[in-house]
């Protein structure tokens, strides 16, 4: 019944009529746009250029998640382990290049590295999370929610015990807060935001122009079938989850630039802010179904709603309710409508 559902969510549409993907991406849009102007009416100065700027540019870095999770989601398995590889990626960087000199403050001693060197060490360590994610799910068939669960808590754990439950910020190379901070020449946009947008345009490529993009919905489709019809699935599946890992550990390392120290309880909760963007965005929890595109959007969404939130003057709390709300009201939506386009 699963399977069913899925291939009519991918049905190829009549001459003339749109995509299921591309309609529910409209839809989004649509309701990004209503969110907007209702937000601009009611929150004083919502609707400036430079609160709209903000609005694209400061979440960039659960929008570097929202890629490798929304093609995980695609092919129907989650990735919640990316919130602990930030941290400890972050944590890594710094402690790998701090300087190697003798200190009473153990957290201010680290390996000395050449901060080139040490920022590869912390992603192939990163893409060993992923690896690990992989080796259990693909080869011992273990849900993936549940390990990616386990390799946020692990992730997370490592990155406690170098900092002592604290962070590193001292004796660390002038090089190593230079790439989080420095901006476009003649902008404010940081280069972590267009390290974010060359990321999204090459996901969009990667989803519509190669056989690789297609075999991920393939595989979201129906796995068995994408086996049969030749496609290496456990091959497929690993480089996904590595991918999405390798693209934390770049988060962890722009966020460690930026705020010039490895901090162990950096991203808690990104993780859920990266699901909750895919699902805003139509990516179906099911799989075969989604876009990159909708992911964008869907994060637009969701920055919309907390900056009014925080116009407002609304308590954190409050602000996660509106978070859990909007879901909810996106999954029945897109719901609604395609069943409405099937009758």
């Amino acid at each position: 019944m699963q399977t069913t559902q899925r291939k009519n969510r991918n049905r190829v549409p009549a001459r003339g009529k749109m995509r299921n993907e591309t309609f529910i991406t409209l839809l989004m849009l649509a309701i990004l746009i209503v969110l907007f102007t209702v937000a601009a009416f009611f929150v004083p100065n919502f609707a400036t250029p430079n609160n709209i700027r903000n609005l694209i540019t400061n979440n960039w870095y659960v929008i570097i998640l929202g890629i490798g999770v929304t093609f995980l989601l695609i092919t129907g398995n989650y990735d919640l382990s990316v919130g602990g590889v930030i941290a400890m990626t972050g944590v890594l960087s710094a402690y790998f290049c701090q300087a190697a000199t003798d200190s009473r403050n153990e957290l201010a001693i680290g390996l000395g590295m050449p901060y080139g060197l040490a920022i590869a060490l912390a992603l192939l360590c990163a893409m060993g999370i992923g690896a690990l994610n992989a080796f259990f799910i693909v080869k011992l068939k273990v849900p993936s929610i549940i390990i990616t669960l386990g390799t946020m808590m692990i992730a997370r754990g490592i990155a406690k015990i170098i900092t002592r439950g604290a962070q590193r910020n001292t004796s660390l190379p002038e090089v190593f807060g230079v790439i989080g901070n420095v901006s476009v020449p003649g902008t404010t946009i940081k280069i972590s935001v267009v390290i974010m947008l060359v990321l999204v345009l090459l996901a969009y490529f990667f989803e519509r122009k190669t056989v690789a993009g297609k075999r991920t919905y393939l595989i979201g489709a129906n796995a068995e079938a994408a086996r049969l019809s030749g496609v290496n699935v456990d091959r497929h599946l690993t480089m996904l989850f590595i991918f999405s890992a390798f693209l934390a550990g770049v988060t962890g390392i722009l966020l460690a630039s930026e705020f010039k120290a490895g901090i162990s309880s950096r991203a808690m909760g990104y993780e859920f802010d990266a699901l909750v963007i895919t699902i805003l965005g139509g990516v179906s929890v099911a799989g075969g179904f989604g876009s990159v595109l909708g992911m964008f959007i869907g994060a637009l969404i969701l920055s919309v709603v907390t900056s009014s939130a925080t116009g407002m003057l609304l308590s954190p709390d409050w602000q996660f309710t509106l978070k859990a709300i909007s879901v909810f009201i996106a999954i029945i939506a897109q719901g609604y409508f395609l069943s409405r386009r099937k009758t």
